[in-house]
């Protein structure tokens, strides 16, 4: 029987609060200049919004969760990293089918063969 004292394991303080909150800030700020200021490619837009998206994701975890202070942080990140990595994949997989749907649908095209070969409608 291990006996743990979790009295060792170091709590969040004010000054790490407000570090992750001014982190949390810079990186919310940059994703918003970034989507209303910079002219830039959209495939590269989303890119640079979801990586901002995921650094602030990684320093909420450790600033506000506290997920590198736990007695056993290896257990906790194996259990984020898969998290994030189905919600990754369900994401892209929901992107992938919406611009599949809106590529193969083409209503114009439907309805301007309906049109040619029924008469109308």
């Amino acid at each position: 029987m291990t006996n743990t004292n979790h009295s060792l394991i170091p709590q969040g303080t004010i000054f790490s609060y407000i570090v992750g909150l001014l982190f949390s800030l810079v990186l919310t700020l940059s994703a918003y200049v970034i989507v209303t200021q910079l002219q830039m490619p959209r495939v590269l837009l989303i890119g640079v919004v979801l990586t901002l998206a995921m650094v602030q994701m990684i320093v909420q975890l450790i600033f506000f969760l506290h997920l590198l202070h736990e007695s056993k942080p290896r257990w906790n990140l194996v259990f984020f990293v898969s998290i994030f990595g189905i919600v990754f994949i369900v994401v892209v997989a929901s992107i992938w089918i919406m611009q599949h749907l809106n590529y193969n649908m083409m209503p114009r095209d439907i309805m301007k063969y309906v049109h040619d070969q029924q008469g109308g409608f």
